[in-house]
């Protein structure tokens, strides 16, 4: 095999945990290579190695046939390797070219930025990603998919050797993985070697050639991807089977509305939208990336502006102008951007938990700390977060972890519905699973739960009903008896496809 990549007996510590041990891997010249493995196996320290930002404590490294030993993530850019990470890394108050070309600005006579040259590269890069969008837009108004997209065209603006995807399609819906998909295909056929990191298993066996299988820090096995199966993934994953990864309940029938919303504008250039959600109804939201699906609900939550709608709770009319109007009456967010929007990395996991309700745990107006970790510890335990303890920082817990935090900290205040953005979003198999079942012990208690999902087929695994959003408005619902891929996707598109 000619080896682009070698890694040999590689290990890393960090205080008090095992990152990787003796990890040896080799990637093929112009192959696929899908790495796995659940949440903390090790597949975030491993590209953490291959960018610069950490160094091995034993073992080594080659890449192209030389020693590799970067310092810097320049010196891998330098070297040929490009990395698009899970969390994005984009500067939000530049424009969309910026971003695209921070490192190769073009430039006139006296070192001025050529705009319309920078622009007019920035448009066929964004077309080659398929995001239609004028590249002049400040970063700081996409939403998540959105910027994974630029994320992905900026790497293509590199000539690389090898680029590692981390998590590429945890946002996009089908059709932006089918472009991404293309672009693979014909990045591979140009020669470039790329290493594909995804919790999505059925995708991995259309663009993989071999796969290698990250468990606590040690490589369980690399395995040619042709006569594997997604069950076969999991064992290795997880060391056991997982049956019926959705666990849909159809015990638990819907009750009276919780939610109703009647006209909802967020603006006059959109249309007005109303739908309503019930008691022990998990309620899916499906829609292309822009599809305004995102957007309406912050607006519902009075995270952005609103210009007019009604909003009722248990059929009365609330006002809500900001978050905390929403919060007071029962309404919670679990935000697609968790790091960004969600938690306070820096703290620990018990301050994010009850950061949503402190007047539950003071007295007199003074902190009472036995409470607050009392109700911490409870609520870890019943969601079985994975932490050193309820004073760990949630910076260093795993995806899964840092979600059920979110989880927690609304648990916590208490609320009635709960709307969730992407909430299996950067999150390894095991880890959804409980997510799932926490939605299913939810809804047998009667919140309403509105779900957002690029992933159709969890959509169509969890909810009861899905309404589709396309070009700002609703345009179907779909009751689950009727449930179709293709029929989503003709909603998704069909505001898209008009004259």
């Amino acid at each position: 095999m000619d080896a682009i990549l070698s890694l040999e007996g590689v290990g890393k510590i960090f205080p008090g945990a095992v990152a990787l041990s003796d990890v040896s891997l080799s990637i093929a010249r112009g192959e696929t290579h899908i790495i796995l493995g659940e949440n903390g196996a090790g597949k975030s320290t491993l590209i953490k190695l291959l960018a610069g930002i950490y160094q091995p404590d034993s073992g080594s490294i080659a890449f192209n046939g030389q020693p590799y030993q970067p310092k810097t993530p320049h010196d891998a850019q330098l070297s040929g390797i490009r990395i698009v990470h899970q969390e994005l890394n984009l500067l939000p108050y530049l424009s969309i070219a910026e971003n695209l070309m921070l490192e190769n600005l073009p430039r006139r006579a006296f070192g001025i930025v050529d705009r319309k040259a920078l622009n007019s590269r920035a448009v066929a890069l964004l077309k080659e990603v398929g995001l239609d969008i004028d590249p002049r837009t400040r970063v700081e108004a996409l939403g998540v998919a959105q910027m994974q997209l630029v994320e992905i065209a900026k790497a293509l603006s590199y000539d690389s050797k090898l680029l590692v995807l981390d998590e590429p399609t945890a946002t996009l819906t089908p059709p932006e993985i089918e472009r991404l998909f293309s672009i693979i295909k014909r990045l591979k056929a140009r020669g470039v070697t790329i290493i594909y990191i995804s919790h999505r298993l059925h995708e991995v066996f259309e663009i993989g050639n071999r796969v290698t299988v990250l468990r606590n820090g040690r490589l369980v096995a690399t395995r040619d991807l042709q006569g594997l199966t997604v069950p076969d993934l999991v064992r290795m994953m997880i060391g056991r089977d997982i049956a019926d990864e959705y666990g849909f309940d159809d015990k638990i029938v819907p009750g009276t509305v919780a939610l109703s919303v009647a006209n909802l504008q967020r603006s006059a250039e959109t249309p007005q939208i109303s739908f309503a959600v019930r008691h022990g109804e998990i309620l899916g939201v499906a829609g292309l990336v822009g599809s305004g699906r995102t957007e309406a609900l912050r607006a519902l939550f009075g995270a952005d502006p609103k210009l007019d709608g009604v909003v009722e709770i248990d059929g009365k009319p609330v006002a809500i102008a900001a978050p905390k109007d929403a919060v007071r009456h029962g309404l919670s967010l679990l935000t697609e951007d968790r790091k960004g929007q969600g938690l306070l990395l820096d703290m620990p996991v018990d301050k994010n938990i009850t950061i949503t309700d402190l007047g539950k745990v003071s007295r007199n107006g003074l902190l009472n700390r036995r409470a607050e970790a009392a109700a911490a510890n409870d609520l870890v335990r019943q969601l079985r977060v994975k932490a050193s303890s309820i004073e760990q920082a949630v910076r260093n817990l795993s995806g899964g972890n840092q979600q059920k935090v979110v989880l927690a900290k609304w648990l916590f205040r208490g609320t009635s519905t709960l709307i969730l953005d992407e909430p299996t979003r950067g999150v390894d198999i095991g880890a959804r699973r409980e997510i799932y079942q926490l939605l299913w012990m939810l809804a047998a208690a009667h919140k309403g739960i509105i779900m957002v999902s690029s992933d159709l087929p969890e959509l169509m695994g969890m909810c009861h009903r899905i309404i589709v959003f396309s070009k700002n408005k609703i345009v179907g619902e779909v009751p689950r008896a009727e449930f179709d891929q293709e029929r989503i996707l003709s909603l998704a598109y069909q505001e898209y496809v008009r004259p």
